[in-house]
């Protein structure tokens, strides 16, 4: 299969087939990064990466593709949609006995379901032409995501980093398939429809925005409950309020995203009752129940360590009483000197607010919260 309108076949036909397969769009473009080499090495210099360390690696790889996958002549992306129905974050933000777990989360694992479902899509493209290279990637290597799938026409990097899209907002995942076969390229998005809307940047708890298209990862609740290894700085431990896995506030805010659609994938639908727990009996969770719970999970990364750390946190800005108490008490002499440290700052946080007629800190402005009702 060598020719131009065979190629523009093969092409028409592959998009229809990853359809077929679940993905809600698929862009083809080529393994050059080059235009994201300024930024990313001054994002670096900066140090927003914080403990992600993997990113300053490989640096000419991220920009060169086929430096990563020897022979890539093209890059397939698509994207997959990944909010459950009827999950009410506003509700479970607005409860502070409750924890608050990003929506994308929820579910099983993204990378194992969209890596597999990209495999089975390389797999066809080979029995359509008879002999193929190619290489599946979920959010994993040196992989700039954002930027391809914006290249492939999928959308445009919006204010708060994440790829948006007219049609979708932007609460999908993406993933990429590298192929040896140079299939038709469709034009990049080089429109950007976010204006002078500022809301995503405005709402984030711990203002992890530097500006329009920068975070501060190093500030970002996704970075300090999933990515961050140790102590969480006493500054930002109040900013995050019963967020304990991830945060979606800058997503949720967005109008894009009353376009967004709800998955069917059953594989995405939450597990353990994740979008409707309690703080409390998510902290009494042990480490084999813990492992047994997020098998297949992505919450998994965080570890149990992480888990405890990060619920403590969510239990000390709470509204506390006896059974807040009585939880984190239990963990008080925990082996890890991360989750005592977390657990005594919630339970002096807790005192400290004891007998006071005022209500912690709102989680964001009343008017924000009815504007992410919607979900």
């Amino acid at each position: 299969m060598t020719n131009t309108v065979s190629l523009e076949q093969l092409r028409d036909e592959l998009k229809a087939k990853s359809i077929e397969m679940g993905f809600a769009q698929c862009g083809i473009t080529i393994p050059d990064m080059q235009m994201e080499k300024e930024r990313l090495q001054q994002w670096l210099n900066e140090g927003y990466q914080g403990e992600m360390s993997y990113l300053e690696n490989h640096f000419e790889k991220r920009l060169n593709p086929a430096e990563l996958v020897p022979g890539t002549q093209r890059i397939i992306c698509v994207r997959m949609d990944y909010l459950p129905p009827d999950t009410a974050p506003a509700d479970t933000l607005a409860d502070d006995s409750k924890a608050y777990l990003a929506r994308y989360t929820l579910g099983r694992d993204y990378h194992k379901v969209m890596r597999k479902r990209l495999t089975q899509l390389g797999k066809w493209l080979e029995e359509r032409t008879g002999e193929l290279g190619y290489r599946a990637f979920v959010d994993s290597a040196p992989v700039m995501e954002r930027p391809l799938a914006r290249e492939a026409g999928l959308g445009w990097i919006g204010k708060h980093s994440l790829l948006l899209n007219r049609q979708a907002g932007s609460l999908f995942f993406l993933g990429e398939l590298f192929i040896d076969l140079p299939l038709p390229i469709d034009p990049p998005y080089t429109e950007e429809h976010c204006g002078q809307c500022t809301a995503c940047l405005d709402i984030c708890p711990t203002r992890a925005f530097v500006g329009p298209y920068i975070l501060d990862a190093r500030r970002c609740i996704s970075y300090l409950t999933i990515e961050l290894n140790g102590s969480i700085p006493l500054e930002l431990r109040p900013l995050m309020g019963n967020r304990i896995f991830g945060c979606d506030d800058c997503q949720l805010i967005c109008p894009w995203n009353r376009f967004s659609t709800t998955t069917q994938e059953q594989d995405y639908q939450p597990r353990q009752k994740l979008d409707n727990s309690t703080l409390v009996s998510l902290f009494s969770w042990d480490e084999a129940t813990f492992l047994s719970k997020t098998e297949g999970s992505a919450i998994r990364r965080t570890g149990h360590i992480g888990w405890l750390r990060n619920i403590a946190v969510a239990l000390g800005n709470s509204r506390g009483g006896a059974e807040i108490d009585a939880a984190l008490r239990t963990r008080l002499n925990h082996p890890s000197e991360i989750v005592q440290e977390h657990v005594s700052w919630a339970l002096e946080q807790l005192a400290q607010r004891n007998g006071e007629a005022a209500q912690p800190l709102p989680i964001m402005d009343p008017r924000q919260q009815k504007r992410i009702q919607r979900y």
